[in-house]
């Protein structure tokens, strides 16, 4: 992809649309929770535009924290194999908990991540919220609490999604044809 140009990139979910949505979880979070304190965990590098959007809209009162895992690499297909880049957590227990993620395809970072907070945390609550869901490549049995929009067998880049650290700053999440992806 790093031969693909932005002129090569089509629009699968126009910026409305994502704002749309976001601020319909937001709002069902938010009936959720009222004024109780939330911790979102936002997992970089990916979802950091839909966290950053999705928590100005949120109206309790919250934390947030980061974290980085990967599971592609450069490549367009997941690895299979989850890489803790950094997983630096507070203590999180008792208290309700929100990961927010862009994208759950195998689902294999998922499972990873709500195991780690299972075996380390006694939390009040926890919602996973994704913004994009791919159960076509879905290798475990996680679903996320909520999800903004389910896509079907396309590599996806913009709005924090990338390839090779490019396009994430698209207002929009696109694709590309596979024969340019090399």
């Amino acid at each position: 992809m790093n031969n693909v140009k932005l002129s090569d990139i089509k629009v699968l979910i126009d910026e409305e649309s994502i704002q749309k949505r976001i601020k319909e979880i937001a709002n069902e979070l938010n009936t959720i929770y009222k004024e109780e304190e939330v911790c979102v965990i936002c997992v970089l590098k990916g979802a950091v535009m839909f966290a950053t959007d999705l928590v100005r809209n949120l109206t309790m009162p919250l934390t947030m924290e980061f974290i980085r895992l990967s599971s592609y690499g450069s490549s367009t297909v997941s690895s299979g194999k989850v890489n803790a880049v950094e997983i630096k957590l507070p203590d999180l227990n008792n208290k309700n908990v929100i990961i927010i993620e862009d994208i759950v395809d195998t689902g294999l970072t998922a499972k990873f991540l709500l195991d780690f907070i299972a075996a380390n945390f006694h939390t009040k609550s926890t919602k996973f919220v994704t913004l994009l869901d791919k159960k076509i490549s879905r290798k475990t049995d996680i679903e996320p609490d909520y999800y903004c929009f389910d896509i079907d067998d396309k590599f996806v880049v913009g709005y924090g999604l990338d390839y090779n650290d490019l396009f994430r700053n698209l207002r929009f999440i696109g694709y590309a044809d596979k024969s340019l992806l090399g």
